[in-house]
């Protein structure tokens, strides 16, 4: 019973969500804001004062801020047209991204330029939430989800990779191993939600529930606060994409499904895992560190310094590193004692 009330008071926050149907009409825009301090880089040349821009505008905006070679491609599933962003090496081992929470492929926009450097990038939009893939048909369980990973993967022909998710895509990422567990390389979690312990609901928790209820513009900066220790890192394009995503999204019943894991399911994951969280995180506390600790037999735990729930935009240099020296096997610098 506890579970239950406490999975209904995070339902808004972390439920799985169908673009398909959108809380608003895909006519929705937003005014763009003058961009404030970015990673380098100039959103001003793509940005007119007082423009107004769809979502889909809004995303090819913010993918603009990939500072590196790229391909879109589009990928037909049983469940609708699969988008996938590709770049690195042709011939680099594989590595699959997955965002989060409404987030987008375009949330890598601060790791993408490193991480393509030894990796061929496979980012991926979840179909269940705005983004470029498309959800044609209803989507009842997780397995479904899960069917809808391996079509694309198989699609591409790939037979081995590597997982990089951060929130709700660590969570898919887990799913996504426990499928066929021979067939993945490493995982890299960022503060996955909801994958070792139940999500406590604080008031930043319910601050993004109420959020998620009633987005409203104002509102998004203080939001972003509670996940981020620099909101002013963050580009303004990205921001602009991320509220219009906050608008179109809407919940879906399968929501119910996105449960920690077993303590059976967790130790039968024996490849590589590195999980990552920010030291000023909302999502993961000691609680869930302690549990990964314990069933993941080949874990690496690290906390990152001045990093919040988002902590690939907090301290990019830091989680890159990690990140690569991590798949490469390398000796890690912020190992958790």
């Amino acid at each position: 019973m506890k579970h239950t009330l406490l999975l209904i008071t995070v339902f808004y926050l972390f439920g799985c969500k169908n673009s398909s149907e959108n809380k608003t009409n895909n006519k929705d825009t937003v005014a763009l804001e003058q961009p404030q301090n970015q990673w380098g880089v100039n959103d001003s040349t793509s940005i007119v004062k007082n423009q107004t821009l769809t979502y889909e505008e809004a995303y090819n905006q913010a993918l603009k801020l990939w500072q590196v070679p790229f391909e879109e491609k589009y990928i037909n599933t049983h469940f609708g047209k699969a988008h996938v962003i590709v770049s690195g090496p042709e011939n680099a081992e594989p590595l699959i991204l997955l965002h989060g929470l409404n987030a987008s492929s375009t949330m890598w926009y601060p790791n993408i330029k490193q991480l393509s450097e030894y990796y061929r990038i496979y980012a991926i939009d979840f179909f269940m939430e705005p983004g470029k893939s498309v959800c044609q048909r209803e989507v009842e369980n997780t397995t479904q989800i899960i069917d809808w990973y391996y079509e694309i993967f198989d699609q591409l022909h790939l037979k081995k990779f590597s997982l990089l998710g951060a929130s709700r895509g660590g969570w898919l990422g887990m799913n996504i191993a426990l499928r066929d567990k021979k067939r993945v390389d490493k995982i890299v979690l960022l503060s996955p939600a909801q994958t070792f312990t139940w999500i406590k609901p604080g008031s930043d928790i319910m601050y993004n529930i109420a959020y998620s209820i009633f987005p409203k513009r104002k509102h998004l900066r203080s939001v972003l606060e509670t996940m981020t220790v620099d909101i002013d890192k963050i580009s303004q394009a990205y921001i602009n994409q991320y509220y219009l995503a906050t608008k179109k999204a809407t919940l879906d019943n399968c929501f119910m499904q996105m449960t920690p894991f077993t303590d059976k399911q967790l130790k039968s994951l024996t490849m590589p895992v590195l999980l990552m969280v920010g030291d000023a995180d909302i999502i993961n506390d000691a609680e869930s560190l302690k549990r990964a600790k314990k069933l993941l037999p080949n874990l690496t735990t690290l906390k990152i310094k001045n990093a919040g729930h988002f902590l690939s935009v907090d301290q990019p240099e830091i989680v890159n590193k990690e990140i690569i020296d991590f798949l490469k096997q390398k000796k890690s610098l912020f190992k958790l004692k």
